[in-house]
């Protein structure tokens, strides 16, 4: 198996171009049951540079105004998450990041935010010119290629391609923006950017800057880098989706080392299923005479579970919903 991870061409995956559509399911199905990392390129999101320029003013806005927008405040798993709140590998301490999160914009009369849908919550901005519009126009580009890329999960696992469609219409998508700061010289050893984790979603696409620090494991247990593409996204396969197909997709360990004595900085936008979609084994993922390996669950359930998870001692579970 090849330690290095897959480059994706996603020409064709628009249009109706049945023969690039089964290519790139082909290409995809094989490094979702492999690595369950590959890159993205052609993939027709032309955002990312003016996504990553609102995040740089935001993260040099001073900690009050940032403290002002707490995740913990807003509720909804959206809002400001400060450096040291998060503990993605427990037994390696708190992971030293900090990250602003978006949600699907909703308006304050909407009928799944006025009954307490879990997760749904309105965003909060910060007073940034073109900070909203930029941002939102980067989720909506997400949302988009996220959807197209599970048609050809769906055509690679013998089903037809548009059966994640009406799960992934009022998507729990949440796009966040990262900022890790140059580790100081008295970091302890092994401090971690981001420590060891798999994703819980279906899938993530992460857009980096040029300083690196991406690190997958692979089957063999080798860490290695995840090369620095321009232009490029890098995609990779999330519990919930590897729960969905029965584990014939596999999630990766992943995790940040930022070793390179500069700031990095970096958007992962995570594309989770509707609150109430019914994460259950796909038929075609459970071999004849067998019983599926996990039980039911609605995705804001699976989610809530997994968030509640990555808190280190002392920090409250998910955020108010």
């Amino acid at each position: 198996m090849t330690n290095e991870l897959p480059i994706i061409d996603l020409s064709g995956l628009e249009s109706s171009d049945h023969i690039a559509l089964h290519r790139i399911s082909r290409d995809i199905g094989k490094a979702c049951r492999t690595i369950g990392f590959f890159y993205v390129v052609n993939h027709g999101v032309d955002t990312i540079a003016a996504a990553f320029a609102q995040s740089a003013q935001f993260f040099a806005e001073p900690i009050a105004k940032k403290r002002a927008l707490a995740i913990e405040t807003i509720g909804g798993n959206r809002g400001y998450s400060g450096l040291l709140h998060e503990a993605l590998d427990p037994a390696a301490g708190a992971d030293m990041k900090e990250a602003f999160n978006i949600g699907l914009d909703l308006a304050p009369d909407d009928p799944e935010l006025l009954a307490g849908v879990p997760f749904r919550s309105l965003n909060a901005w910060p007073d940034l010119p073109d900070f909203k519009k930029v941002l939102l126009g980067y989720f909506d580009d997400c949302i988009a290629l996220g959807q197209r890329i599970h048609r050809a999960f769906a055509l690679d696992l013998g089903l037809h391609a548009g059966f994640f469609g009406d799960k992934l219409d009022r998507s729990l998508a949440t796009l966040r923006m990262l900022h890790y700061p140059a580790l100081p010289a008295d970091a302890p050893a092994g401090q971690m950017g981001a420590g060891e984790h798999t994703d819980y979603g279906n899938i993530t696409l992460l857009a980096t800057d040029n300083v690196g620090g991406l690190e997958v494991k692979t089957r063999g247990g080798e860490w290695i880098a995840a090369p620095v593409m321009p232009g490029a996204f890098i995609v990779n396969i999330g519990d919930c989706l590897m729960r969905w197909t029965n584990d014939i997709y596999v999630s990766t360990p992943h995790r940040v080392v930022n070793r390179s004595g500069k700031e990095r900085y970096s958007i992962a936008f995570f594309l989770d299923p509707n609150p109430d979609a019914k994460v259950a084994a796909i038929p075609s993922c459970v071999p004849e005479g067998e019983s599926a390996k996990y039980q039911p669950i609605s995705a804001a359930d699976y989610l809530k579970m997994r968030l509640d998870a990555s808190k280190p001692a002392g920090i409250d579970a998910a955020p108010a919903m």
